[in-house]
């Protein structure tokens, strides 16, 4: 999995706060993605334009930028980038059913992932359930099975 260069300085601020956000970040499995060609830099002022205020949304943009140039499916939640993504035909996924895949290949485990979610919900980070309710909302939405917790 690739995540781009804003979004790995986001979360790195983040794990000041988060521990186990460091984990995630550190995992062998993600890869840092940097781009400064012409045509990116391009793409991403067009979603920058859209969607940064007040220094907000900047990794989105380089999340939308990498979907368009690259054809590859972006992990975004929030509405407003998921909304342009829907516009220009780039394929999205959220949070949850990553960390789901990635608990099913055995790259996570259950109880890392609730505590994640737990400290990102605390930081303002939007997941579709509140504290201590990521085990009963992907059950629930058939994202695991009990065989995968």
């Amino acid at each position: 999995m690739y995540i781009p260069s804003a979004v790995e300085s986001e979360l790195y601020n983040a794990a000041d706060h988060i521990p186990a956000v460091r984990q995630v970040i550190e995992a062998d499995w993600i890869h840092v993605h940097s781009s400064e060609s012409m045509e990116y830099m391009g793409v991403f002022s067009r979603y920058h334009d859209r969607l940064v205020a007040g220094g907000k949304n900047v990794g989105e943009c380089e999340v939308l930028a990498m979907g368009k140039i690259y054809g590859c499916e972006i992990v975004v939640d929030d509405a407003a980038p998921r909304r342009i993504a829907d516009e220009e035909g780039i394929r999205v996924t959220a949070t949850v059913p990553i960390l789901c895949d990635a608990i099913r290949e055995g790259k996570l485990t259950t109880v890392m992932v609730e505590k994640l979610a737990d400290n990102l919900i605390e930081g303002e980070y939007f997941l579709p359930f509140g504290p201590g309710g990521f085990r009963q909302h992907v059950l629930e939405n058939g994202l695991l099975d009990y065989g995968d917790l």
